[in-house]
């Protein structure tokens, strides 16, 4: 984020990361938001259109409106409006074009360092996988992102990565139900059943011989 700049477009373009980030909006979400859409009292965002033109609310935490805040004093000083805007010249106010955002996030990526090809999608994923290590169950995370099938939810998980899976199995509490070993003190009882390697069946003479 701190690729962006401290100039008017880095501000803005560092409120658009917080939004993809921090509230899992795809870019054409981010983008089609209002001004009135924000809720930061009760912390939440309105999308209007999202994916088949479906309308959610979603959340987004006190630190991404923190890092929001000083968009949002830039943005009252601009003609009203869609929440990320142009900033200068004529048209100032105006939508800004999803191109033109997708191609600032690549230069800043790659002034951070980034060296793989960016995807603003990426960020979107991240918060997926972030609230799920953070306990967050997965019919919250398919509400946040506006996922119509579980299954689509699920496969934004696959970043999870075998350490962090194992290390969760290792946690797990023992079964409810009571599976001791027994007492060693204890004789063991006779049991009719057949032991293990040991056939319960009486061996038959070889073909041609006669028991005597």
């Amino acid at each position: 984020m701190r690729a962006a700049g401290d100039d008017t477009e880095g501000v803005q373009l560092r409120g658009i990361v917080v939004v993809l980030w921090r509230a899992g909006l795809r870019i054409s979400e981010a983008l089609a938001l209002h001004e009135t859409d924000l809720d930061p009292d009760r912390g939440s965002l309105l999308v209007r259109h999202g994916k088949g033109d479906k309308r959610r609310e979603v959340g987004m935490d006190r630190w991404a409106w923190a890092h929001l805040d000083p968009w949002l004093g830039l943005r009252k000083e601009l003609p009203a409006g869609r929440l990320f805007c142009i900033v200068r010249g004529p048209t100032r106010g105006r939508p800004c074009a999803t191109a033109g955002v997708r191609a600032q996030l690549h230069r800043a990526a790659a002034v951070a360092g980034v060296r793989r090809r960016f995807a603003p999608h990426q960020l979107r994923h991240a918060h997926a996988v972030e609230m799920s290590r953070e306990g967050i169950s997965l019919l919250v995370i398919q509400r946040q992102l506006g996922h119509a099938d579980l299954a689509i939810t699920s496969r934004y998980l696959r970043g999870i990565d075998n350490t962090e899976i194992i290390a969760a199995v290792h946690k797990r509490p023992a079964p409810m139900v009571p599976a001791d070993p027994p007492d060693r003190a204890s004789p063991l009882k006779r049991s009719s059943r057949p032991q293990c390697g040991r056939s319960s069946a009486r061996p038959q003479p070889a073909a041609g011989l006669r028991a005597r």
